[in-house]
């Protein structure tokens, strides 16, 4: 196994983590990424096959488990009741639950929302130059996932200011200021939800949190712990990789000058779907050894950490004829964007719902819409979305 040094801060790589995908994928499946201190999986075949194999998993090892810090207790209490940190047992519990209440349903009966709210914002556009993250891409999901929840709207400024402090703690440049940030949002929200879930105890209303609640398999329920846990991670992890995903498809469009047919009825599906596999919100996600295993000719050890690289597998050309090309008419084939396997993105079909509708009125309500300075992505990978989207109409 080769050892790649590539520091996920330096500002080339923030901008084209491909360059570096490319060069270690053609070398191979996994290396070991010096910068993270644990194999990385580049292509898609690595990839899919460490999604599903179960002798991988998210929950860290008890012997290789170590205390947090004590002034990150509040975050790392939020993340103990977590189904996206859970393995079997636990995980087929929480996810079962989750799914009863999160229907295909629910989230159908958005779209007329969905619409709605982006007419609203687009009215509300500044004349000239302005950033559109602010103005669609932000409050879109983050609007949606509280009408969802059932929590007043309004209150969308302080779910997203815990959300933005809590997900900080996944980058690679964390401080101990991030660390202190996280842990005061992880107990506002904590508190402010425990608040809201104890009202609709008493009070049940046509939302997800009163769905949440009466979510019953063999007379076994949610925790109040664990459906604090479930609301802060649908809103954390849907909201920002939907805004990511957002924004990285505008940009996409308006850099390949995509003709608005990509964006018809019966093509809109499977535009949304290349630009997830072109250009992914999320790049890496991380799994356990459970036992000693052999992959892809390395072998590793119960407690042993590894990187499935979500972007790179995306651009595998193993998979994907000319895959650095954007191909809005490409046959669809699964991409690695939502992940895969017991951990498959329950908030998938809400964030291409989203897409779905967004990008087309966006579109059709601002058919001279162009950028207005080079589009910028943000220091924070493992995510991958863009600092500001400056347009003009």
């Amino acid at each position: 196994m080769l050892t790649l040094h590539q520091s996920p801060t330096d500002p080339a790589f923030v901008q084209d983590p491909y360059a570096f995908y490319a060069v270690a994928r053609a070398q191979g499946d996994l290396h070991h990424w010096a910068d993270y201190a644990m194999p990385a999986a580049f292509s898609q075949a690595a990839v899919a096959a460490l999604l599903r194999d179960r002798r991988f998993g998210r929950e860290i090892p008890a012997e290789r488990a170590t205390a947090p810090p004590p002034h990150t207790a509040p975050f790392y209490a939020i993340e103990a009741h977590s189904m996206l940190e859970a393995e079997p047992p636990r995980h087929t519990r929480l996810r079962a639950l989750v799914l009863r209440a999160f229907t295909s349903r629910r989230i159908n009966a958005l779209a007329e929302d969905i619409a709605q709210l982006c007419h609203q914002l687009i009215d509300a556009f500044p004349p000239g130059e302005f950033d559109l993250l602010p103005a669609f891409c932000t409050p879109i999901p983050v609007r949606l996932i509280a009408r969802l929840l059932g929590v007043p709207e309004g209150d969308a400024p302080a779910l997203l200011g815990w959300s933005h402090a809590m997900v900080a703690m996944y980058v690679p440049h964390r401080s101990p200021a991030t660390e202190h940030a996280a842990a005061r949002a992880a107990t506002d929200f904590s508190a402010y939800l425990r608040e809201v879930i104890a009202h609709r105890r008493s009070r049940p209303a046509d939302d997800l949190i009163t769905e949440l609640i009466a979510a019953e398999q063999a007379g076994d329920r949610l925790s109040t712990d664990e459906l604090i846990s479930t609301c802060i991670l649908l809103l954390n992890a849907g909201h920002e990789a939907t805004v990511h995903a957002l924004g990285n498809a505008v940009k996409c469009l308006l850099e390949t000058a995509t003709p608005t047919e990509a964006l018809a009825q019966n093509a809109i599906a499977g535009t949304v779907e290349e630009l997830l596999r072109f250009d992914a919100p999320l790049h890496m996600f991380t799994r356990y050894a459970y036992e000693e295993a052999t992959v892809f000719g390395h072998t590793f050890q119960r407690g042993d950490q590894v990187a499935l690289l979500l972007g790179a597998a995306n651009r595998d050309p193993a998979a994907w004829p000319d895959p650095d090309r954007f191909a809005p008419g490409r046959t669809p084939r699964t991409n690695a964007s939502f992940g895969g396997g017991l951990h498959f993105c329950v908030g998938a079909p809400l964030a291409r719902l989203e897409m779905q509708l967004a990008l087309p009125i966006l579109f059709a309500r601002c058919p001279g819409l162009r950028l207005a300075e080079a589009p910028r992505y943000a220091n924070t990978y493992h995510f991958h979305g863009l600092e500001r989207l400056m347009v003009r109409r």
